[in-house]
This record gives structure tokens, sequence and C-alpha cells, in this order.
């Protein structure tokens, strides 16, 4: 039985449409599972929206439409742009789905029948935008510190989840298993706000509906919605399969979610607390990325400066753009997305690295082999050729190692290593120069099988980052479906597997050169 691996991104809110900073997270986790995929896991992506609570009616009234319409069209939005951009999961929840609604009352019912919650009056400040109530640490000059917006003082009955009497197996937990948040600036940071328990306490888990009534009832009191938070992280079950998929433990005992740094708190405390009230086990990481600057300024709709990634498409080609963000960013922390500096990635290492290695290597192929891979000469072999052979399978274990640590630009830097040495034997052996002296001719074909084995294995190491420019690099050197059945990392590690005779094809130039923007 193949091992399960489990992947999601969060569940983006619907009071906006799509940007950049969901599509990078989107990026990360379909290359983990096309990784996954190629090393013979049984994947599962899930994705979707998020649909409840007090910000989607402030949204949607401010349309002049029912809560219902504005979650339909947004949502659906999300889904085209995803299409557009070859991003497809496989499973799209909407937290307004009926089977979703059905597991949160149920384990709303479970919790409340385990004894973890219980009915209080409150009496604070609460933000519309964290839809939640703020304690002082939240605060800063009496704003909300994530929505700059002044709370409003609010006295309610509320249902709260009195997940602070799991605060200690939580810390012991997080200590006993370095791998569960990641990187471990994040571990440190949900550390360090559960020794400072004043800042947390119980969670208000429900809103009247004289207040609020777009959202999913409590099952045990009619007259209370489900708080969006407690909603929304049951999504995670929902799209596993739960509770009757024969598939979900599998799938639950692998699962990764992936999630930007402003939602830390709800999924490294709230959340595993939530599953162990519900008799649940933790999922087996929570991965966390930095933010998206923007020319060096916060991405913000006040700033006009929120990019789709339909932008992204249309300015770089989205596979080009997909490439250079997983190379800029450092997961786990900031980074800063420039025009300049993403057009002098894609040139750099796209257009004049991989793209003259695969130009040169197929014109070269044509005009000395007839088009056909040729066979390496055993004499030909000399040093050069077996440094490279064995960087290759250097390479090889490096990627496996750093991709499933989230090192997906060091990944990526590896792999560029082994184009940038292709492209030095080919200046060492100039196979144009040797063609023109008869004794040359085993230079030629050695220097020319070494060029495409390297593309070979460069190609299955990056499939994962960049699919549609990799299936047509193995379509060019006569392997059309090896994505198919390739499995890494043993393919990858088979040096000279690439097929002597088999047909090749130059085509067009994969990565065009970008233009830079006058200044």
């Amino acid at each position: 039985m193949n091992p399960s691996y489990y992947v999601t991104t969060p569940i983006y809110y619907v009071n906006a449409e799509p940007h950049i900073g969901h599509a990078y997270t989107y990026c990360v986790a379909d290359t983990l599972t096309r990784f996954h995929r190629l090393r013979g896991c049984d994947v599962w992506l899930v994705t979707g929206t998020d649909e409840h609570g007090e910000k989607i009616v402030e949204a949607a009234a401010a349309r002049g439409i029912a809560p219902r319409a504005f979650t339909d069209e947004i949502s659906a939005q999300f889904r085209a742009v995803w299409d557009e951009v070859g991003l497809r999961a496989d499973r799209f929840v909407r937290t307004t789905d009926a089977d979703h609604a059905r597991n949160v009352q149920a384990i709303l019912q479970r919790v409340h029948d385990a004894g973890w919650i219980e009915l209080r009056s409150y009496d604070g400040l609460y933000c519309v935008g964290c839809e939640r109530f703020l304690t002082d640490r939240d605060l800063e000059n009496g704003r909300c510190r994530d929505h700059e917006r002044v709370p409003e003082a609010r006295r309610e009955s509320n249902y709260f989840f009195l997940m602070s009497r799991a605060f200690g197996w939580l810390r012991d937990h997080i200590e006993q298993s370095p791998g569960f948040i990641r990187p471990a600036r994040y571990r440190n940071e949900t550390l360090a706000m559960l020794r400072d328990e004043s800042g947390l306490g119980d969670l208000s888990i429900s809103r009247p509906k004289s207040r609020l009534d777009w959202g999913i009832e409590l099952p045990f009191d009619r007259d209370h919605v489900c708080y969006v938070w407690f909603d929304a992280l049951i999504s995670y079950l929902t799209g596993a399969g739960y509770p009757d998929d024969p598939t979900f433990p599998a799938r639950w005992a692998s699962a990764e979610h992936l999630i930007g740094k402003d939602i830390l708190k709800p999924h490294t405390i709230f959340w595993p607390i939530m599953l162990k009230a519900a008799g649940l086990a933790p999922p087996r990481h929570i991965s966390v990325h930095g933010y998206w600057n923007i020319e060096g300024r916060k991405m913000s709709k006040s700033l006009a400066n929120v990019l789709s990634p339909l932008t992204m498409r249309d300015r770089y080609g989205f596979e080009a753009f997909r490439y250079a963000a997983l190379r800029e960013m450092s997961f786990g922390l900031d980074a800063d997305l420039r025009d300049a500096s993403l057009v002098e990635r894609i040139n750099a290492d796209l257009a004049n690295n991989l793209g003259n290695l695969v130009s040169r290597t197929l014109n070269l192929t044509e005009r000395f082999t007839g088009g056909r891979v040729p066979a390496p000469d055993e004499g030909a072999t000399g040093e050069p050729e077996r440094e490279l052979a064995a960087l290759a399978a250097q390479t090889v274990t490096s990627v496996e190692t750093l991709v499933t640590d989230l090192e997906l630009h060091r990944a990526l830097e590896e792999i560029f290593r082994l184009v940038d040495a292709a492209n030095r034997l080919m200046d060492l052996r100039a196979p144009w120069k040797a063609a023109k002296d008869p004794a040359g001719e085993p230079i030629v074909r050695t220097t020319l099988h070494a060029a495409c084995e390297t593309l070979r294995v460069v190609a299955l190491l990056l499939a994962p980052f960049l699919p549609v420019a990799c299936a047509e690099i193995l379509a060019r050197i006569g392997l059309p479906s090896a994505l198919e059945t390739a499995r890494l990392p043993g393919d990858a590690l088979r040096w000279g597997a690439v097929p002597v005779g088999a047909p090749t094809r130059k085509g067009s130039p994969l990565f065009p050169r970008l233009e830079a923007r006058k200044p």
C-alpha cells in the first residue's frame, strides 16, 4: 500500500478576491503534491473558501446583496482563477457545503457532550476584522494590531470552548514533536503565547443569532451560530473525507497544513486543542510561511498594490512567476516581490540557463546526430563527464531532503547547480568544434548524450516546480510519458537512462526573455 500525503492550503476568506499571497501558498501545496506523487504516495490536496462570519455580512451589505449570493460569486472567482493558472485540488471545500455543516455540528455536539463548552456572559472589546474579542496584548494605541480599527465594546452571552484546560498538554506536544510547527521560529512563537496564558484564555465560539445569523447553528442551541474560526478549521477534516471515507485515517495521519504567519494562533493553538477535545490527533505538520511585500511595501488594498495571480500570468507567464516566487522566498521569512528582481530571476535562470541548455543540446543533436539521442563513447568519457554524473546523484539526494524540509528555494538552487554544470561541460567539450574533425565524433556523441541525460534528471527533479515546462523537456528528448511512470528518487539516480536513439525535437524557446519595465 502506498503511503499517504495530505496537504491543505488555508480555505481562503471570501471578503476579497484571490491575490498572490493566496497563490503562493497554493503553489507550495501543488509543488509538494507533485513531489510526493513522484515518490509514489497517494496524495490528496485540499483548498476552498471560508464563507461565514460578520466580515462577509459587511462585505455583502456594501455590495447590496445577500451573503449567500456574495459568497457564491467570490468562491466561483477563486475556482476560476485557480483553473486559469493550472492549480487544481482534489477537493474544494466551501464552508457552506452541506457535508461540512454536518461535520461542524457533529464535532460541536461531541465537544459539548465531553464537557469542553459552557455558556458565559462576556463583556469586552470586539474586533469585527478578527471576529473575536481582544485582549490588551492584541491592541496598539487602542486599535487592533492586525486590522488597525478601534474595537467595539460588547456585552453578550456566548458559548466558550474551554481550551485553557489543555494549554499544558499542547506545550508538551509541541516540545516533544519538533517538526509539528515549522520553521522553528513559529514553534517558538507559539510556545511564547502558551507561556503567557493571560493573552489567551478560553475561546468564545458562538455568536447570538440576534446579532449575526450568517453561520452554522449550534446543534445544542439554535439561537447561536458557530464562530467562524471553529467552523473554518474543521474544513480540513471535511476535505480529508471525515468521518466516513475509508482513506481518512491514513490521510489524517500524514496531514500537512500550509498557512501564512497571520493565522498562526488559530492553527497552532485553537486547532490542536479542538482536535483533542473531539478525540482526534493533531495534524503531522503545520508549516508557516511569511508575507509578500510589493516593491518594499506591505501589500494592502489601501495602497492599491494587491496583485492578482492573473496579473502575474499576463506579465511573466504563470509558470515562470511560480518558479521565481518559490525561488525568491525562503519559506518562513518575508520576501519582497519586485518586478526588476522577477525579470532578472526569470531571464537568468529560465531563459539563459535552463532554456539555453535545452536549446543548444537539441539544436546540436538535430545537427550532428540526426535528431536522435546519441550513444556515448566509453573512450571519450573523461573526468568532466564522471563529475557531472556524480553531481547529478548528489543533487537528487539533496533535493529529496530539502523539499521534505520545505527548503524549496535551496532545492531549486541545487537543481540549477546541475544545470550550470551541464552548460560548463558543453562549453568545455565544444561539440560544435569537435564535429569539424572526424576524430572528434566520439566527443560529440558523448557530450550530447550527457547533456540529454542531464535534461532528463533535471526535468524529473524540477517537475514539481515547473510541471508544464518539464513535461515539454521530457517530450523533446523522446520521453513524452515519463512523468506518468517516473519514481523519485530511483529514476533520477539512474544516470544514463535516457534511451539511446530516442527522437529529439528542438521546439521554440521554453522561456522567452522578458523586458524590464522602464522606470
